[in-house]
């Protein structure tokens, strides 16, 4: 009979990424401090490209670009310059997100790694178009990965600044109808505002008019990003000249401060909301325990985060210190992301190819950086169980089942606290061959769920 306690395996599938090695009998002499020591600083690679070489270079290809047009040989010079853009596209938003899926893949903080991922997903922004192709998989890592255990302001404003989400959600082109610029007939874009009212602070209930989305997309009017071909800078850039003037009313308080630190103090002010505060932690709540959060729970995180400022490392240490948090039954389903992060961390596979991954996950139908809405994925089981889903993944598992070397019943004894009595034990260790015996043990109930 297997050694370890129902709470040892709820930690490390539950919150954490999927067991992987001896993280099972680690996690089994106190599961809630182990848990609470894996809260650490998410660390990523460095000397990949960042969003200021992204855009420092588009720019470049889009001089190249349009020197080639004036070339004599315009044609064959415009498509070798279009086709060295494309591969650069593709290189950094396919070596970006794989970077990041290897370093969770492979790393022994994975409370902090779900946890990015729950951030990068609230914060979501979609691969579209050249420019956000190359850029968006740098949100997670430049704005939402410093701040992961810090103040949830912090977060908001660095996402709220940074050139992804500023282009794709057009806020560098809004100005301020008074503004010297938009005098000029350039006028106000709602998008950004719109979504940081709906999806990242108080929520669709929030309580907010559509005054108050015009109120905050004045506010952040001139909130931009430099263009490195007329500009000596790069990224974010604030437009004096595109700045509505004048005081703003947001949710019935005024707003005086001038320029660029009237957009920060609305923003610093719906980060610390009672609505928002309710809105994220229900939302983490449904991430990490069930679909249908426990208003208890719900409770007792939003407690913490009005004491503590929005300090998101007090509220997961919350989380975590509950019993609610610890139900017995398996009450998340899988998403393919989990899904292949977790079989891959089970069977000790240490890296995977951005073809391969790329490619899995698009058949799973969740690719990086590509909900194509602002709402991000859905975790819930009824987008991701359905008949065409579980095909794709026993075609997907048969194959890794091939290729791996892992030994089922070790698998399970190292993800898992299945008793010799249940039914998916049996299965796996009377299965016909090695390779039966570990799709058995990926496509069961028990790894399906956490």
């Amino acid at each position: 009979m297997n050694a370890t306690t129902p709470q040892a395996a709820i930690a490390v599938n539950r919150f954490g990424l999927g067991a992987k090695g001896d993280e099972l009998a680690q996690a089994n002499a106190n599961p809630k401090a182990w848990l609470k020591q894996q809260l650490q600083p998410i660390k990523l690679s460095n000397s990949l490209y960042t969003s200021d070489y992204i855009l420092t270079e588009l720019a470049k290809y889009g001089e190249a670009r349009r020197q080639a047009k004036k070339s004599k040989n315009a044609e064959a010079e415009f498509d070798k310059t279009n086709k060295e853009r494309g591969k650069f596209l593709q290189n950094s938003y396919r070596g970006l997100s794989t970077d990041t899926f290897v370093a969770g893949l492979n790393s022994n903080n994975s409370v902090s790694w779900r946890l990015l991922d729950f951030f990068s997903n609230h914060f979501s922004v979609s691969a579209s178009g050249p420019q956000m192709t190359a850029i968006a998989s740098t949100l997670e890592r430049e704005a939402i990965a410093p701040n992961l255990l810090g103040n949830f302001e912090d977060m908001l404003l660095a996402v709220t600044k940074h050139p992804a989400m500023i282009v794709y959600l057009n806020n560098e082109r809004s100005f301020g109808p008074n503004s010297r610029i938009g005098k000029k007939g350039r006028g106000l874009n709602e998008n950004l505002a719109r979504e940081i009212l709906e999806l990242h602070t108080l929520g669709v209930d929030g309580g907010y008019q559509q005054q108050d989305v015009i109120e905050l997309a004045k506010g952040i009017t001139g909130w931009s990003i430099a263009n490195p071909r007329k500009e000596d800078t790069v990224g974010f850039m604030y437009r004096s000249w595109g700045k509505e003037p004048g005081d703003r009313v947001l949710l019935g308080k005024a707003y005086k401060q001038e320029g660029m630190a009237q957009g920060e103090a609305m923003l610093k002010d719906l980060a610390n909301h009672p609505k928002t505060a309710n809105y994220v932690c229900s939302k983490l709540v449904k991430h990490f325990i069930s679909d249908k959060p426990s208003p208890d729970l719900v409770n007792i995180l939003v407690a913490t985060w009005q004491k503590s400022g929005g300090n998101i490392k007090a509220v997961m240490n919350a989380m975590i210190d509950s019993d609610l948090a610890w139900q017995a039954q398996k009450q998340k389903f899988k998403t393919p992301r989990e899904f292949v992060m977790s079989s891959l961390r089970a069977v000790g596979k240490k890296n995977i190819k951005p073809k391969e991954l790329f490619f899995t996950l698009n058949t799973f139908g969740q690719q990086p950086m590509q909900a194509g809405s602002p709402a991000g994925y859905s975790d819930e089981q009824q987008d991701w169980d359905g008949a065409n889903a579980l095909m794709s993944k026993i075609d997907w598992v048969s194959l890794l089942a091939r290729k791996s070397k892992a030994n089922a019943e070790k698998v399970m004894q190292q993800t898992l606290n299945l008793k010799p009595s249940e039914h998916t034990y049996k299965s796996v260790v009377r299965a016909e061959s090695r390779t039966q015996a570990l799709a058995l043990l990926l496509l069961s109930p028990e790894f399906l769920r956490r």
